[in-house]
């Protein structure tokens, strides 16, 4: 396990499967996190026994919103004053119909959510981490990211931005030690998975834990040469 020792992470839809997992995965390699979720209720039902000397929980934040990412990272300097890693975690899907049959709606939903939450992160975050002289970015795309998909066109899209995204932030930032690459997951195994694909073989499909892992790693010293990188993290699937 990756030494993340001293470290304070933030952790964006740290409610969801995936969020959950990475959330875990950075406890146990020792860092500080912030656990950040657009409800109100749900971390604290999920995190109980949080210790606020290791754990921040920030709820209500709709991190489509500028001024939220902003808020954000006020809060997260006054309880730990420093932000060493980044990792966009809020994502969404949603598809089932051919582009020109797919209202707008949809596609600003899945830019919204998919794009957006994590632009505005990175750009709230990232003069900090330009201050401090080092950090790590590492955001969520997908495998759909890397070639259209029918019936998933808003979809593959959104997450195919957030892949240029991470390329452009990498190129940009090089230079301060900062490092910004992303994950490719696979089909993950969720309870939502199953119940939406009851008959596929779910032994095939990746574990939100095994995505964490590769989280960790990129946020670790261990990865400190890998800038711009879409790691694929498959499974099987």
């Amino acid at each position: 396990m990756s030494d993340l020792k001293g470290k304070v992470a933030i952790i964006t839809g740290a409610a969801g499967n995936l969020g959950q997992a990475v959330a875990e995965a950075f406890a146990q390699a020792g860092a500080r996190r912030v656990l950040v979720d657009h409800g109100t209720n749900r971390l604290a039902r999920l995190n109980p026994q949080a210790n606020p000397a290791e754990v921040l929980l920030v709820n209500g934040i709709d991190l489509a919103d500028p001024s939220h990412s902003e808020r954000l990272v006020r809060e997260v300097l006054a309880h730990f004053q420093q932000i060493d890693v980044l990792v966009n975690a809020v994502g969404g899907y949603s598809g089932g119909k051919p582009v020109h049959d797919d209202d707008l709606v949809n596609w600003e939903k899945m830019f919204r959510i998919n794009l957006h939450t994590t632009l505005n992160a990175c750009r709230a975050v990232i003069p900090e981490l330009i201050r401090h002289g080092s950090g790590r970015i590492v955001n969520v795309a997908a495998r759909a990211a890397l070639t259209g998909v029918p019936r998933l066109g808003a979809y593959c899209a959104s997450k195919s931005a957030v892949i240029r995204l991470t390329e452009s932030l990498a190129g940009e930032l090089k230079d301060q030690g900062i490092t910004v690459n992303c994950v490719l997951p696979g089909t993950i195994d969720t309870p939502q998975n199953r119940q939406d694909m009851p008959k596929a073989d779910f032994s095939k499909w990746v574990a939100p834990s095994a995505i964490a892992d590769a989280i960790v790693f990129l946020a670790s010293e261990s990865a400190r040469a890998i800038t711009g990188a879409a790691l694929p993290v498959y499974g099987r699937s």
